[in-house]
């Protein structure tokens, strides 16, 4: 069963100029897909469409089989939970538990059921520590994570992560990223990531490229770092980890290129031993 299919999708912000132009793709269900592009692409503007934040020019929208539309929105958003750039913006409560528990309460969850929601949900983003603490006062990473928490409390069957590491150092960027990996491999949740981030990108199972609001490169990480002259003609690069895989296979030290840093490294510790 496919999460999200988007089917011949266009969309203007004026009514004139076309932003999302004949857009068609599937995400299947517990799998983790990346939407890339520079700015101005249409990636953002594909997430806001698929939540029912805006409204389609043309084309049709299926979340977990269902078909969005004005009568299906708030039950296909039942289904979706959405992790914004700001944290800052996404945060309710006074403490980090009370932030958790306000989607709870929305949901009618009955008060004694929560703290057990709340304490897994904390301990599955690291964060079961910080539970008193001021979410103002916390770093970036850990604010995106208490609101990775808060989505999480509410069992949604898609998670989709909206430039979610762009406002974060390279420390905090990596925390997430390994949040997202861990969030897709533990629970099997569907994962949507618009993001920038090519360390990201290497990661996911399967990516999207977006440009001019049309798709121009679609496939898995490795197939579509293989379009490299291309990527960069739309200001993208391939992430450093390829980078230095190829310098390593050209220098024959190892036999194939990887995309991730785990996997270079994997590449790297059985030569140690002969050093």
């Amino acid at each position: 069963m496919n999460a999200i299919e988007v089917s011949h999708l266009t969309f203007s912000y004026d009514g004139q100029k076309d932003v999302i132009k004949d857009v068609s793709f599937k995400i299947p269900e517990g799998s983790y897909t990346t939407i890339v592009g520079q700015n101005g692409s249409g990636k953002s503007t594909i997430a806001k469409l698929i939540i029912g934040l805006l409204g389609a020019k043309s084309g049709n929208i299926f979340v977990m089989g269902k078909e969005l539309n004005e009568k299906s929105v708030y039950d296909v958003r039942s289904h979706i939970g959405i992790v914004f750039q700001n944290p800052d913006n996404q945060f309710i409560g006074s403490t980090v538990a009370d932030d958790i528990a306000f989607g709870l309460e929305n949901h009618c969850v009955a008060q004694e059921k929560m703290q057990p929601i709340i304490e897994d949900v904390a301990k599955r983003v690291g964060m079961q520590d910080f539970l008193n603490s001021e979410p103002t006062k916390l770093s970036g990473g850990q604010k995106q994570r208490v609101a990775i928490a808060g989505i999480l409390a509410m069992e949604p069957d898609i998670i989709i992560f909206d430039e979610s590491t762009s406002m974060l150092d390279p420390q905090g960027k990596s925390s997430i990223n390994k949040q997202i990996k861990m969030l897709h491999e533990q629970k099997k949740i569907t994962i949507l990531s618009i993001t920038h981030d090519m360390e990201e990108v290497a990661q996911s199972e399967h990516v999207i490229v977006l440009n001019d609001g049309k798709i121009k490169l679609e496939g898995t990480p490795m197939e579509v770092f293989g379009h490299e002259n291309e990527l960069k003609d739309m200001k993208l690069d391939i992430p450093f980890a390829l980078q230095f895989s190829k310098k390593l296979k050209k220098e024959h030290i190892v036999d194939e290129c990887v995309c991730t840093l785990e996997e270079v490294v994997n590449q790297l510790c059985p030569l140690k031993s002969t050093i």
